[in-house]
């Protein structure tokens, strides 16, 4: 069974959300401090064996033209860390306005200002998987 969780990198938090069973609907599931390393790969195995996670979705941070700069090289080395540390697949996601849309989502609701800030992260991890689960063939594929 395949059970697939999304991550969105950033330098002081990563956001998380994790699809359902079904795979239909994301979910957020707050974030993980990014440093120290050491215990944010901990943290993310224990993600693993609590929620039977066999695919990380992560968010690949590309200019606006689709090119990728210094910030992409970094997910991208992170990311095989997190393959390494937690032995799941991993699939990167073109994230271009995946914060944006998360704000829209959150000005959207009726929370608070400052609890929309503590919300924002797992929020563009809920928009990063979502669009995975979408697409049209939904099967994750193998790097």
């Amino acid at each position: 069974m395949v059970r697939v969780a999304a991550l969105d990198l950033g330098e002081a938090r990563v956001g998380v959300a994790l699809a359902d069973e079904l795979s239909m609907y994301a979910h957020p599931r707050g974030f993980i401090p990014a440093k120290p390393r050491d215990a944010f790969l901990a943290k993310l195995k224990e993600l693993v064996a609590s929620e039977g996670i066999t695919h990380w979705v992560v968010g690949l941070p590309l200019d606006m033209r689709g090119g990728e700069g210094d910030a992409a090289r970094k997910v991208r080395l992170l990311s095989q860390q997190i393959a390494d540390a937690t032995g799941c697949e991993i699939e990167l996601w073109d994230e271009r306005l995946s914060t944006v849309q998360a704000k829209r989502h959150l000005d959207a609701s009726d929370m608070k200002k400052r609890n929309k800030r503590a919300h924002i992260d797992e929020a563009s991890a809920v928009v990063i998987l979502q669009a995975f689960l979408d697409r049209p063939a939904r099967v994750p594929s193998r790097r």
